[in-house]
């Protein structure tokens, strides 16, 4: 169970690193019109995006680990801490100032997940039906077809949303895959295929819900459904528990982790230099 905490407390580093990085090349970028794929290709050429997406396949890779030992809601609450990591780069390297508020933002994030990680009791990944499977499948491949519709429409909060939900799928199918991990078990696994379209879906969301209008709007929905829907996954659905008398306390842990992330969601907001 250790090894899963400093997994998932070094995947959020890595996302924060990887957020504070695709931010700044996403602004030096020309707009996207639509859920626009060239998007894609107007970001390769930025080293700075390249680095971004590099910190985020390690910070996928540390997640994978920890989600092998913990539970979803364990993972998710300590993952949306990189808004805290953000803030905190952003003070140190890119010289933003921290707010009174941003600090304490900080602080209640420290609290609400040592809560979560004293609540933590170890979980084993168990054998789930192919129906469950095929449903992250199908989920993702509505989620696309939802990110391209709202794609179409002005506004940050909903293309935020569409990437939230698609994060939340990336990590309910990264718990259900089979143990131990295999080239043919994985392809043989509906939910991989859905965790490689709910992630691109929402790697494309995001970056060009950073282009439209305030990141605070794209980022809070963001963070509260990729926290919160797995976390109910995993608790209903998945087995998912907590230490033996620990449930209260692991709850609002949770709940105080995700609010102060909430608090810090501005500093996605992140304005590049020109040229």
């Amino acid at each position: 169970m250790v090894l899963g905490l400093f997994g998932a407390f070094g995947s959020a580093l890595c996302y924060g690193i990887a957020s504070t990085m695709q931010a700044l090349a996403v602004r030096r970028t020309a707009p996207a019109e639509g859920l626009d794929l060239g998007l894609v290709v107007r970001l390769a050429r930025s080293w700075r995006y390249l680095l971004g997406l590099a910190f985020d396949g390690l910070a996928f890779l540390l997640s994978l680990a920890a989600l092998r030992s913990l539970p979803l809601f364990v993972v998710q609450s300590i993952v949306a801490s990189f808004l805290a990591v953000t803030a905190v780069l952003g003070a140190l390297v890119l010289k933003l100032p921290l707010r009174r508020s941003d600090k304490i933002g900080v602080a209640v994030v420290v609290a609400g997940l040592v809560l979560v990680g004293l609540a933590a009791a170890e979980e084993t990944p168990k054998p789930v039906s192919m129906t469950v499977s095929w449903t992250i499948l199908g989920s993702s491949i509505a989620l696309l077809a939802v990110a391209v519709a709202v794609g179409r429409r002005p506004g940050s909060a909903a293309l935020g949303a569409v990437a939230g939900l698609g994060f939340g799928i990336v990590a309910v199918a990264t718990r259900t895959l089979p143990a131990p991990l295999t080239i043919s078990g994985l392809l043989a696994d509906p939910a991989a295929y859905g965790l490689v379209i709910s992630g691109g879906t929402a790697l494309l969301s995001y970056s060009i819900a950073l282009q439209r209008g305030s990141v605070t709007l794209a980022t809070a929905p963001l963070v509260v459904l990729e926290t919160v829907v797995p976390a109910a996954v995993g608790l209903l659905l998945l087995g998912d528990k907590t230490r033996p008398g620990w449930g209260v306390a692991a709850a609002a842990g949770f709940v105080i982790a995700v609010l102060g992330a909430l608090s810090l969601a501005r500093h996605g907001e992140i304005q590049a230099e020109p040229g």
